[in-house]
C-alpha cells in the first residue's frame, strides 16, 4: 500500500510538472527465488543453516524455497526542468524489505557544459564498480555483485559531487568527487549483526573520488573515500577508545577485460577502519557469451586483520569467501533468465556471519 500511495503521488506531482517538464520514466524488475541445499549455520548465535545472498539489504535464504528475499522493483522517474537542468529520482520496492517503497534517489543534475556536470541530493555511494547499478540485476551477469565484496552498510549519501566525462586519444574518462554524509536508522545490517538491536549507523564528512578510464577491451577503475563514523545501539552512542566517533579510509581497483565473447572481471578493495583494523576483500569472475548464453565462474573473499585501538591484534576476524558458478540466457532483448549456485566457507567464530552454506538461487531480471 506504501508503495502504491508514494507512487501516485510521484505520478501526480511529475504530471503536473509535465506542463513544463520533459518526463520520462524507465523501471527495472527482478523476481529471483533460491534456497539454502546444504549449511551449518552459526550454532554459537543460533543462527540456522542461512545463505546472505546480499549483505546491505540482508537478504537471507533458508532451507525452504523462497521467492521473496531477492525480489525487486524500482522506478526511475528522469525530468529535464529547463535546459542543462534535469530531477532524477528512483523508487524501490524490496521483498526482503516487505515490498515498502522506498526513495533511493533524488536528484539535481546541472549540465556545466559538455564535460563538466555538478549533481546534489540522495544518490547511490559510488564505493564499487557496480554500485550505481546495484539493484538493476539485467544490468550485470551474476544473480547479485558478489556478496563477500559488497558488504556495505550504508550505500547511499546526501551530498554534492562533480563529475567529468571526456576522452584520452582512444580512452574514454570519467572522474567523480563527492562529498556528503548519511544517517541509516535502524541500520538492517548491523541491526541484524548485533543481534536486532536497534542501531544507527552514522558516516558524515564524506569526501571521495573515483576515476575510470576505458578502451574496447580495458577499463580500469580506482576509487577513495574517507568518512568519520558514528553509531549508537538502542539509542546509546558506541564508544571505539573512548570516543564517540572514528575514521575510515577506502581503496577500491577495479580492472575489466572484454576480448572477444569472452570477459573477466576484477574488483580488489580495502577498508581501514579504527579499532575494526583492516578489511581486504576482492572478486574475480570470468565467462563467455555464446551468443546470448552466458556461462560464468566467480570468487569472491573478505578477510579482516590488523588491530584494535589499544593495540591487540584482532585474533578472530570476519573470515569468508563465496565459489558461484552459473549462467545467464538473454532469451528477451529486455529480460535475463539467471540461475547460480554459490558455496560459502565462513572461517570466523566470534565474527561468524552466517556460516558454511551451499545455495541455488534463479530468476528473471527485467528493464522497460
Amino acid at each position: 500500500m506504501k508503495f502504491k500511495t508514494t507512487l501516485t503521488m510521484a505520478c501526480v506531482l511529475l504530471t503536473s510538472a509535465n506542463v513544463l517538464a520533459d518526463v520520462k520514466f524507465t523501471g527495472f524488475a527482478s523476481i529471483n527465488a533460491g534456497k539454502v541445499l546444504s549449511g551449518d549455520g552459526v550454532p554459537q548465535y543460533d543462527v540456522p543453516p542461512t545463505f546472505l545472498a546480499d549483505y546491505p539489504i540482508v537478504s537471507t535464504y533458508s532451507e525452504e524455497w523462497s521467492f521473496r528475499e531477492e525480489s525487486l522493483f524500482g522506478i526511475q522517474i528522469s525530468a529535464d526542468l529547463t535546459e542543462k537542468l534535469t530531477l532524477t529520482g528512483q523508487i524501490v520496492s524490496r521483498g526482503a524489505d516487505d515490498f515498502k517503497a522506498k526513495i533511493e534517489w533524488a536528484f539535481l543534475s546541472y549540465e556545466i557544459n559538455d564535460n563538466w556536470t555538478f549533481q546534489a541530493g540522495k544518490k547511490r555511494l559510488p564505493l564499487f564498480y557496480y554500485s550505481d547499478f546495484y539493484d538493476v540485476g539485467f544490468a550485470y551477469t551474476w544473480m547479485r555483485p558478489p556478496a563477500d565484496t559488497y558488504t556495505w552498510q550504508v550505500f547511499n549519501y546526501n551530498g554534492a559531487n562533480v563529475m567529468y566525462t571526456g576522452n584520452l586519444g582512444d580512452w574514454s574518462l570519467s572522474t567523480n568527487v563527492y562529498m556528503g554524509s548519511e544517517e541509516s536508522t535502524d541500520n538492517r545490517l548491523l541491526s541484524q549483526f548485533f543481534f536486532l538491536e536497534p542501531t544507527t549507523e552514522i558516516w558524515k564528512d564524506i569526501f571521495g573520488a573515483v576515476a575510470n578510464v576505458s578502451n574496447e577491451w580495458l577499463e580500469i577503475r580506482l576509487t577513495g573515500m574517507t568518512y568519520t563514523n558514528e553509531r549508537t545501539r538502542s539509542g546509546i552512542p558506541v564508544t571505539w577508545g573512548g570516543k564517540e566517533e572514528r575514521d575510515g579510509t577506502f581503496l577500491g581497483l577495479a580492472v575489466n577485460v572484454t576480448y572477444d565473447n569472452a570477459f573477466l572481471l576484477t574488483e580488489l578493495n580495502q577498508l581501514e577502519l579504527d579499532d575494526d583494523g583492516t578489511l581486504d576483500s576482492l572478486m574475480v569472475s570470468v565467462g563467455y557469451n555464446f551468443d546470448g548464453f552466458i556461462p560464468f565462474i566467480a570468487y569472491s573473499e573478505l578477510e579482516q586483520t590488523g588491530n584494535y585501538l589499544d593495540g591487540s591484534v584482532i585474533p578472530d576476524g570476519e573470515n569468508h569467501n563465496t565459489f558461484s558458478v552459473g549462467f545467464r540466457y538473454d532469451f528477451h532483448a529486455s529480460a535475463a533468465f539467471k540461475m547460480q549456485y554459490d558455496k560459502v566457507e565462513d572461517n570466523s567464530f566470534e565474527y561468524a556471519v552466517a556460516g558454511d552454506s551451499s545455495a541455488l538461487t534463479f530468476g528473471v531480471d527485467l528493464v522497460f
